[in-house]
C-alpha cells in the first residue's frame, strides 16, 4: 500500500470522505484504505441513510455506487450537483458497467470520476488523492475577504460574516458574487437580472430590490457594503 507523505496526511485529516454502497464489503475496504491515507471515513448502505445526514455533514468528496437498493446512483448525484449548497463536492461513481455510454453519462451529469467494478483500493485511493489535490489548488485565492469581517468562498458558495456562516439563496449568492467580481463597479438592474440567468428574466426590477435587501439583512454588519446607488444601480464597496 503506498504510504502518505506527512504533507498529504495533515490535508487528508480535514478530509471527509462519504461513501455510499450496498455491499459492506466493499464499505469496509474500501474504508479501512482511506483511512489508511489519512482520511475521515462515513459509510452508508444506502442512500436514504446518506441524504438524511448530508444537509448536517460537510462532505468533502463522495463515493457512489449506481446500483443502489432504494436509490439510482445517477440520480443522486444528480440530486448532489442540482443543489447549490452541495454541487462543489467532488463525486466518484462505481459501478459493476463498464460500457462507454454510462461512463460519459455519468460524467455528463456531473460526476468527477468512474471506478469500474472489481476495482483496485489502491487506485481508488489514488484516484481520491488527485480530486482532493486538484480541488486544494482550485481553492486557492478562491476564498475573498471584505472589510475583514466578510469572506466569500465560492468553491464552497460559503459565505461566512465575522466567522460565523450565513446561510443564503442561489439569487442572493449570485449576486453577491457578481458584486465582488469588480469591486466599486456599479451594476444597473437589468445586468444584474441577466446574471441571475433564465428563470428571472421578464421579471420587474423590483426583484432585485427584494433580493438586495434580503442580502443586506443576512450580512448584518457587512451589509453596509453593499451600496445603492439611487437611479442607477448598486455596488460593493468595503
Amino acid at each position: 500500500m503506498e504510504q502518505p507523505n506527512a504533507t498529504e496526511s495533515i490535508l487528508a485529516n480535514k478530509k471527509l470522505i462519504g461513501l455510499v454502497d450496498d455491499e459492506p464489503d466493499i464499505l469496509e475496504l474500501v474504508s479501512i484504505n482511506l483511512r489508511k491515507a489519512g482520511y475521515k471515513v462515513k459509510a452508508y448502505e444506502n442512500a436514504e441513510a446518506f441524504l438524511a445526514e448530508l444537509p448536517n455533514t460537510e462532505f468533502d468528496l463522495l463515493v457512489l455506487d449506481i446500483m443502489l437498493p432504494d436509490y439510482d446512483g445517477f440520480e443522486l448525484c444528480k440530486l448532489v450537483k442540482n443543489n447549490p449548497k452541495y454541487h462543489n463536492i467532488p463525486i466518484i461513481m462505481l459501478s459493476a458497467k463498464s460500457t462507454e455510454m454510462e461512463k460519459v453519462f455519468g460524467l455528463e451529469i456531473g460526476a468527477d470520476d468512474y471506478v469500474t467494478k472489481p476495482f483496485s483500493p489502491r487506485e481508488l485511493v489514488a484516484r481520491v488523492k488527485v480530486i482532493m489535490r486538484r480541488e486544494e489548488k482550485k481553492s486557492t485565492g478562491d476564498i475573498i475577504k471584505i472589510g475583514e469581517i466578510l469572506e466569500i468562498d465560492n468553491q464552497k458558495y460559503e459565505i461566512k460574516v465575522e466567522g460565523k456562516k450565513i446561510e443564503l439563496t442561489s439569487s442572493e449568492f449570485k449576486i453577491l458574487k457578481l458584486l465582488t467580481e469588480k469591486r466599486g463597479w456599479v451594476y444597473d438592474r437589468e445586468q444584474i437580472l441577466n446574471f441571475l440567468g433564465g428563470s428571472e428574466r421578464g421579471v420587474l426590477d423590483r426583484t432585485v430590490d427584494v433580493h438586495i435587501k434580503n442580502l443586506r439583512e443576512k450580512l448584518g454588519k457587512a451589509g453596509k457594503f453593499i451600496k445603492n446607488i439611487r437611479g442607477v444601480g448598486y455596488k460593493l464597496e468595503a
